[in-house]
Parts: structure tokens; sequence; C-alpha cells
């Protein structure tokens, strides 16, 4: 009698989770009565597993998983259950949770220069994270620290295990402090916002990061965040919060293609798509790399002209000094939006800083509302003060704490134009009625708002004397998708009104398409591209500007993929190119050597 032989494969099973949280509810005591912040939340994450949850500011995202190891204001409280590998979390005693917080479950906060120590190296605080958790001496926790710096590529490990956060860029602050959380090979890793504030090439070197590490350790993580193109980037399930309760659960797939609650489509419907204001402009069919050469001449007042402008930064000590800005050419007219993006370092926002006369221009020219800026003294530079306005990237840390924002908004009228009492107030009111705040809120501190609130505040305040020109730093990069939406009408229904020309910094490349009707495009310190936004953005001419492109992501998994793809084709392009120079450059250098000892070797009577 045959007999079966073959035996079926096993079905593989799902891996036990890292993490089980159920019905998890955190709430705060406040004026004597407990508010909900998250009621009960339940999700698993698994060995390699991205859950993203998102929502926007005060759905309880943040303050659910904070919750998880303890990290609650005193007057916080959290219950129902949270498993890290079979323990309970929820009412750990600190001591054991001390040994958790690191070694077993890392965080990577929002902002690293808040969170790192800025009296301590970020070596040091590597170190310390290290030796915290393993019998390690420090000759192999600083071997190991530069290691973990190697691997999250900060260019110059050694060198950089030596300094202090605000010696980084933003994006090497915000690879040090992953490489921070990764020190102990966290079973469970919670990114916070981990890619707000960096410009699109370095956040989509970190997600990369990220994409490697979590294969590498076989970690879940625990991603938030209000950036959609992010999300579709890295997640693999996603929990849609609201109002502290979840309103939607699902994988990346489900959700990105058929959202089925209203606020989950009204949250991807806020998002700015790269491409998404196309059809209202003029499309350019055939552009021509001359055609920013060629433009039709603008006869409206110039508000902004600089030619040839060079920005330096002194040097210190043995360090040489560095040039930030080389050779700038750059034109806004009367109420025009300019768009100036690049990557961290490209030497964007240290033009906007010189613009409003922040930072002296060492070469070159440079023209605001008729005021030369070159060699400008604080006396030349008062009148330029009623006619420039500038709103910072943090409106939080803009605004004086001590000060209700009626007193910020109303304090550059009071100084510059005297105006005081019951027309000072007055001047207050219309100005919150401007940008849609409650004229009761200008008794309120700037703690007592949220950042879109906060980020109103600031507009406000910068539009207070009217001025001719505005520069936009990165006015909405912290801000969730649904207010950045709002804030963004605002700016755009603003603009119209006043009329102002604005020069607006960001890295977000879908919002410059929103706003600007141009967008000069700056890496290391020159401006390699210039002109119209349909133009740049659609049919870029440098390469630099493809592979800026390449990097915006959008909310759509399977298009994230194609882009991912391509962005990965052109970098190793670049990369082959740069080779080939390399090694051109090299032959040259053995040739002329070699022609040399040859010239050497002929006798001298030869001749």
């Amino acid at each position: 009698m045959a007999t079966e032989t073959a035996v079926e494969a096993p079905v593989a099973q799902p891996a036990e989770p890292v993490l089980t949280v159920r019905d998890l509810s955190v709430s705060f005591y406040v004026d004597g009565e407990w508010f909900p912040a998250a009621v009960d939340v339940s999700y698993d994450v698994r060995p390699g597993e991205v859950l993203a949850i998102v929502g926007e500011s005060g759905s309880g995202k943040t303050q659910s998983s904070m919750s998880l190891i303890g990290l609650l204001p005193p007057n916080g409280r959290a219950y129902g259950s949270a498993m890290l590998d079979g323990r309970e979390l929820l009412g750990m005693s600190p001591g054991r949770l001390r040994h958790v917080r690191g070694k077993e479950v890392a965080v990577i906060f929002q902002e690293p220069m808040t969170a790192l120590n800025p009296v301590y190296t970020v070596g040091f605080q590597i170190v310390e994270t290290l030796r915290t958790h393993f019998p390690m001496g420090p000759k192999e926790a600083r071997a190991r620290a530069i290691e973990l710096l190697t691997m999250v590529e900060i260019p110059e490990p050694e060198r950089r295990f030596d300094s202090y956060p605000h010696q980084l860029s933003g994006g090497q602050r915000q690879r040090a402090m992953i490489a921070q959380a990764l020190a102990c090979d966290p079973r469970l890793l919670i990114a916070d916002e981990p890619t707000t504030a960096l410009d699109v090439t370095v956040q989509a070197e970190i997600l990369q990061l990220m994409r490697d590490l979590r294969t590498r350790i076989d970690s879940g993580i625990v991603l938030i965040t209000h950036d959609m193109g992010v999300v579709a980037d890295l997640a693999d399930s996603i929990l849609v919060m609201k109002d502290g309760r979840v309103v939607e659960q699902g994988t990346a797939e489900q959700i990105f293609a058929n959202p089925q609650h209203p606020y989950t489509r009204s949250l991807l419907a806020a998002v700015p798509h790269l491409g998404a204001a196309r059809e209202e402009r003029v499309v350019v069919t055939e552009p021509e790399p001359a055609a920013a050469a060629s433009e039709p001449v603008d006869d409206r007042p110039v508000v902004m002209e600089a030619r040839g402008m060079v920005i330096e930064y002194p040097g210190r000590g043995r360090a040489p000094g560095f040039r930030a800005v080389d050779g700038v050419d750059l034109t806004l007219h009367q109420g025009e939006v300019v768009g100036l993006v690049g990557e961290s370092g490209s030497g964007k926002t240290t033009i906007g800083r010189a613009v409003v006369g922040l930072l002296p221009v060492s070469g070159g020219s440079l023209r605001v509302a008729g005021v030369d800026m070159v060699g400008a003294s604080r006396k030349d530079l008062a009148p330029l003060r009623h006619q420039v306005g500038i709103v910072f990237q943090d409106p939080g840390s803009s605004l004086n704490p001590r000060l209700p924002i009626g007193e910020s908004i109303g304090e550059p009228l009071m100084l510059h134009t005297g105006t005081k009492g019951a027309e000072l107030s007055r001047r207050v009111e219309e100005l919150l009625d401007q940008v849609h705040l409650p004229r009761a809120m200008r008794n309120r501190y700037p703690h007592e708002l949220s950042g879109g609130q906060r980020q109103r505040v600031g507009i406000a305040r910068a539009l207070s004397l009217e001025p001719k020109l505005l520069v936009a730093d990165e006015p909405t990069s912290a801000l969730d998708v649904s207010v950045q939406a709002r804030v963004l009408e605002l700016f755009q229904e603003l603009q119209r009104e006043h009329g102002f020309a604005c020069l607006f910094i960001s890295h977000d490349l879908a919002v410059v398409e929103i706003l600007s009707s141009k967008v000069a495009v700056m890496h290391q310190g020159k401006l390699v591209e210039h002109g119209a936004t349909e133009q740049v953005v659609h049919a870029p001419q440098h390469a630099y500007t493809q592979r800026l492109l390449a990097a915006v992501p959008v909310p759509d998994p399977a298009e994230q993929r194609t882009r991912r793809e391509a962005r990965a084709a052109l970098l190793a392009q670049a990369a082959h190119e740069q080779d080939e120079i390399e090694r051109a450059a090299l032959a040259r250098e053995s040739a002329a050597r070699l022609d040399g000892i040859g010239e050497d070797r002929v006798p001298p009577n030869a001749l």
C-alpha cells in the first residue's frame, strides 16, 4: 500500500507581538477635574513592523505613546494594559522603568535640539546611554559610539563625537539622536515626528536609515507623525486617532486606497500633494534651459534685489571662515511670492536672515525696499524695520512667553509708530480678526495656544506694520496637515489682501508649489535653478533639482515605492558620475607625475 511521502510545508505563523496595548486610556488633572487625552486605545506591534499613529494636534497620539514608558507629566495618569514581551509596563516601578527605557524601549523625539543636553557632546551622551545599561569601559563605549555615528551616516564621526548639539545641522542632530536611541538595540522604537523639521533629502535619508535598521535589528517601530507622505513611505499599518479615540485602523494600503471614516478622508484630502496645483497653472509645453533668462518683463516695483550676493561667517581661532551664500542673483517684485528651497546647509535661511538685516552681506549687492544692505549700520537699517517682516519656523520660541499674545502683536506698533491706548487695542483686534483668532485670546499666553494658533499670532505680529516684504521661514513645517492647510489658506488670503511680496523659505516642495509663482533652488550656497514654479517643479533642468524632487514623499504607498526606486537610480547615477570624475582626475595626476619623472631622467646634454 502506497503511502504519501509529501509533507505540506508548515504555514508561517506571525511573530508574537513585541508590544500589546489594550484599552489604554490617558487623562490629565486640571482645575480639579480629569480630562481624557486618550480613550480605549488598542493595537499590536510585531517585530520588524512599523505602526504609524496619525491624527491632528490634540488627538492623543503622542501622550498615549509616552505613557507606555512613564513619561507623562505629574498631573497625568494612564490605565489599561501595555505588555512589552509579556511584561506589564503600566504601573511598573520607576526603578524598573529606568532599566527598560533606552535598553528595551527607545524614543526618537520630535526636536533633537531640546531633547539632547546642550552642555554635553553628542558622543558623551551616547556613551552615557551605553555605560548605563552595559558593563563597558570608556574606551569600548567610545568605539561603539563612533560605530553608531558611522551607522547613521554622520560625516566625520570621530570629529563629530566631540561636537556639541548646536554645532551640528538639524539632520545631523536627528541622526545623533537616532544613534543614541539605537545604542542598545531596543525591542521597541517610538519615533515621535522624527522628520518634521528636516528637508526632503535628509528626510529621505533618515527614512531609508530607519527602513534598514528595522530589518537589521528586527525592532517594532511606533511612528507618530502628521506627514502622510512619510506614512506612505514607511508604515505597514496605520492607526488614525481623533479626540483621543481610534477612529480607523488597518494596513497602509487599505487606509490610503479606501479610507472608511470621514475624518480619515478629510485628513488625506488636506495633505499637500506635489503636482496637485499643476492644473491651476499655465502649463509650459516645452520648457527650455534658457527660459529663465528670457522671462517676460515684470513692471511691478522691485522690493528686493540681490546681485552676486555673498554672505560669509567669519572664522574662529584655527577654524577658517565659511562662505554660506556665494554669488546669488535674486529679484522679488511687489505682490510676488518666490519659494526658496534646498537642503540643510544650502544657505536659504541665511539669505532670509540677511534680507531682514539679521546678518551682514559680505560681497555683491543687496537692496531691500530701497535700502542698501551692504555695510549698513543699525541707523541705516532703522527705516527697514517698518517695511520688512519675518515669520519664524517655531512660533513657540519666537514669541515672548511672559507676554500675552495681544501685547506681542501690539509691540511692533507701539515701538515703531507710537500707537497706544484705544487705537492700539483696536489694531490688535483687527489683526486677530485677520488671522481668524477670537479677540478673547489676546489675554492668553503662548503656552496656552496650540501650534497652529501660535503660528497665526506670529503671522499677525509680522503683518502688524503692513510690510512691503515678508520673509516666511518654514512657517508650516511643524504643523499637522489639517492645521497646515488652514494656515496656508490664511496665508494666501492675507497675501491677496495686503499685496506684500514674500520670500517663502521651505523644504516642503508641495507647499511651495501651492503658494509660489517662482521657485529658486539653493545647493551648497549657490543658486542652481530659478524659474516659474511649473517649469522648476515639473521639468527641472539641474540634476540637483531632479534629485530634490525625487526625494519628496507622496501620500500614496504604490507611487511612493516607484519614486523611491527612481530616486535610488538617480543617486546611483550621480555616484557613478562622481566616481568617473575622480577616476579621470587620478589618471591625469598619474600621467602628469609620470611625465615629470621622464623629464627628470633625460640627461642635460641630450638636447
